[in-house]
């Protein structure tokens, strides 16, 4: 009963600070600074969960550090980790260092743009922390369980102000478009490719995820490497863990071909339970390996709903969908192609046919399905997207 009186509040005095935040406090920052004429050297990256620059950055920063008439800063909101104070703190000084900068970037929903008068003279590129179109976001989730309501996004709308949106793909502008509400007439949403999957390309760096792999797990003996990287569950401030997946019956029948590792979503904190018998077998490694460096040394990736098979493609191995709660995830989310249609590998409702499938994966992975799925959502990547970005936004084609 005093939950049922508690939340309305709260959601009321949440409605407020957001008013307040968003139509009062930043707009007046933004413009109270952005009286100084725009700095076309001044380059500012914004992350909203980080408090690090993500690899959705990090290529693109190296090589614009190289170029001494530029100035480059880093704004790290992290609100995932960060009270509304601190964020509230951060987010100002945020406002008033992009007020007049030249170009700014950002690979999310970033209130701090969104909700200011955006100089036209400011170039603001949305690289995406993700490829392909895999699960709804933004406006294609309105009045979903997952999602806003409609009202309120039209309310505060997100996405606005954006130059430019970089894809991985001709096929999947449709997608982003409809998700940020941008016109198609507008040519905002572009395919020149994802920055962070030229990692994929380069042999240093593969070769450097091997090492790192095998002085982390050192008991791999050759062993094949399976990689189960699930997407969370429940909503971004409130995100858990699948918990379905039966390890103690995969390293009965796969321990002595195959190793297991367990590679959460960065949004989990909590470390995945494994059985004491399979500790040589399963290894959860989610705060030791990023996710590209894991995509360069697996055999196989086990996966749900996440859009990391797209850049997991680019290597043409086999993957699995362990979809035991597709009806729900469906009713909660939804994604942009039927699922079945979609994934380049067969999808499973129990682990034990997922054994079964890895025991006879010679006779049973079609390449040419990956291929294709490949071909599809990831064509403009191909190692040199970091270079069509820079062509783009900084006018050099």
């Amino acid at each position: 009963m005093l939950s049922k009186i508690i939340y309305p509040f709260k959601r009321v005095l949440y409605l407020i600070y957001r008013f307040f935040l968003y139509r009062i406090i930043f707009p007046h920052v933004y413009t109270k600074h952005a009286r100084k004429p725009v700095n076309k050297n001044k380059i500012i990256f914004i992350e909203m969960h980080q408090g690090a620059l993500s690899d959705n950055f990090k290529l693109l920063f190296k090589r614009l550090s190289s170029d001494e008439k530029l100035t480059l800063g880093c704004h790290f909101i992290d609100n995932k980790n960060c009270g509304r104070l601190e964020q509230l703190k951060r987010s100002i000084r945020c406002l008033k260092d992009m007020a007049d900068a030249g170009y700014i970037f950002i690979n999310t929903a970033c209130d701090v743009v969104d909700n200011v008068p955006m100089r036209s003279e400011t170039v603001v590129t949305q690289l995406w922390h993700a490829c392909g179109a895999f699960k709804r976001f933004g406006f294609s989730t309105a009045d979903s369980i997952f999602g806003e309501s409609a009202a309120q996004l039209k309310k505060y709308p997100l996405h606005r102000h954006y130059s430019h949106v970089t894809v991985s793909s001709p096929s999947i502008v449709w997608a982003y478009e409809e998700a940020m509400n941008i016109s198609h007439e507008s040519g905002v949403v572009k395919p020149v490719g994802v920055s962070r999957t030229d990692v994929f390309f380069d042999e240093a760096f593969i070769n450097s995820a091997r090492e790192k792999l095998i002085q982390l797990v050192p008991d791999l003996n050759g062993r094949k490497i399976i990689l189960y990287a699930p997407t969370f569950r429940g909503h971004i401030n409130s995100a858990y863990a699948p918990d379905k997946l039966d390890i103690a019956d995969m390293c009965d029948k796969l321990g002595d071909k195959y190793i297991l590792l367990i590679k959460n979503h960065p949004f989990i904190k909590e470390q995945t339970f494994i059985p004491p018998q399979c500790k040589g077998f399963c290894h959860d490694i989610s705060k030791l390996m990023k996710i590209d460096e894991l995509l360069c040394v697996a055999d196989i990736c086990i996966s749900d709903y996440s859009s990391l098979v797209f850049e997991y493609s680019l290597f043409e191995r086999p993957m699995l969908f362990f979809a035991y709660d597709i009806d729900e995830y469906n009713d909660w989310r939804g994604f942009y192609y039927d699922y079945d249609e979609l994934t380049p590998g067969e999808v499973f409702y129990d682990t034990h046919s997922m054994i079964e499938y890895i025991l006879d994966i010679e006779n049973r992975f079609n390449k040419q399905t990956v291929r294709d799925f490949r071909e599809k959502f990831m064509l403009n990547c191909d190692g040199h997207s970091t270079d069509r970005i820079i062509d783009l936004v900084f006018g050099k084609q």
